[in-house]
């Protein structure tokens, strides 16, 4: 610990009393706060995995609709979960979240963080968010806005490797300063003040509750912590095929085996078709996951009745109705690139089968 961190520990209980004084006038009413549960914060907590709130805000009402606990999500189909996940991405997610609900469902659930890591995609963070909010264990959560907030706090200029570094490196800090009472409104105004507060660009410190005890808060450089190492970026150029045929499009489902995107659909290379021989360019897209950048280009293609003769055989290849396209997995980049190619044409919503 720096020296100012280490300044910072007998003040923990005045540093508490500040942060949950704020958290009571200014908390956003998420749905998973209104009203709790672990299955709530369960879902609530794998869906926010590197996706932001207002993103998944949507998709957690309707999936606390169609599944409100864990037996009736272990009841569910894969495809219907896939289906329902689409657009959030990092599909790996919601398998590992049903498959969490088949383990669960008619047992006790688990109440420390220890016992919730023992599901596959449950790491420390979300483990401690579950037992936490749901159980009250006084166990701290430190995510990317924790890290933030005691990086700027301690005025800590190291430079970690990765956000995993980081967060083991502030997992002690935070484990010093959470509230025994309630730690899980403790853990979610740490987030609540990193999300909304203590904002990776242009921090407002003036507004901050915990400001009198931060080493750079209202300086220029807290805006400059935490400090990573940069990454290396790279760049990939993907081509895809846009087929539109009878009120259908060509998706390619790649299958359960596969290493990314099991079981999900996605627009076909244009390379993997066989026998096309003339397209043109419809949409050019960007798109960065992790330190990769993928520039896909989506080329129309034509499908005449030899081609789809062709296609056919290929048993990866599947059309799919235009209006059907939320309940086949499509991934969301995808789903949104096709609806916005789709949309300003005269293209027939409906027809016959290829």
């Amino acid at each position: 610990m720096t020296p100012h961190e280490q300044k910072l520990i007998p003040a923990a209980a005045a540093f508490r009393k500040a942060l949950l004084a704020w958290f009571a006038r200014h908390q956003r009413p998420l749905p998973w706060r209104t009203e709790v549960s672990a299955y709530r914060t369960v879902v609530s907590e794998l869906m926010c995995q590197q996706t932001q709130i207002a993103t998944a805000l949507p998709y957690f009402e309707r999936w606390v609709a169609r599944w409100p606990d864990f037996q009736s999500l272990a009841r569910a189909q894969e495809a219907d979960v896939l289906a329902a996940w689409a657009g959030l991405g990092y599909y790996t997610r919601a398998r590992n979240l049903l498959a969490l609900a088949q383990q669960v469902a008619g047992r006790p659930e688990p109440r420390t963080a220890a016992a919730w890591k023992d599901f596959k995609g449950v790491g420390p963070y979300t483990a401690a968010a579950i037992a936490s909010i749901a159980f009250h264990e006084p166990v701290a959560v430190v995510d990317g806005n924790v890290v933030r907030v005691l990086a700027r706090i301690g005025g800590v200029k190291e430079k970690f490797k990765d956000s995993t570094t980081a967060a083991k490196s502030f997992t002690s800090l935070a484990n010093a300063l959470v509230d025994p009472k309630r730690p899980g409104d403790h853990n979610q105004a740490m987030m609540e003040l990193g999300a909304t507060v203590c904002r990776k660009a242009a921090p407002d410190c003036a507004h901050c509750p915990v400001a009198r005890w931060c080493a750079v808060g209202g300086r220029a450089e807290a805006a400059q912590l935490p400090r990573f190492v940069a990454k290396v970026r790279k760049t990939a150029v993907v081509t895809r095929a846009l087929v539109h045929h009878r009120g259908k499009l060509l998706v390619r489902r790649n299958p359960r085996t596969a290493r990314r995107l099991a079981g999900m659909a996605e627009l076909p290379e244009l390379a993997t078709l066989r026998s096309v021989v003339a397209s043109k360019p419809a949409l050019v897209r960007r798109r960065t996951i992790g330190s990769v950048t993928y520039e896909e280009t989506l080329r129309e293609v034509v499908a005449t009745t030899a081609l789809v003769r062709t296609w056919s055989q290929d048993t990866e290849l599947e059309w799919v109705a235009v209006t059907d396209l939320d309940a086949v997995a499509l991934t969301g980049p995808h789903l949104r690139w096709v609806r916005e190619w789709l949309s300003p044409s005269d293209r027939p919503a409906r027809g016959k089968r290829p």
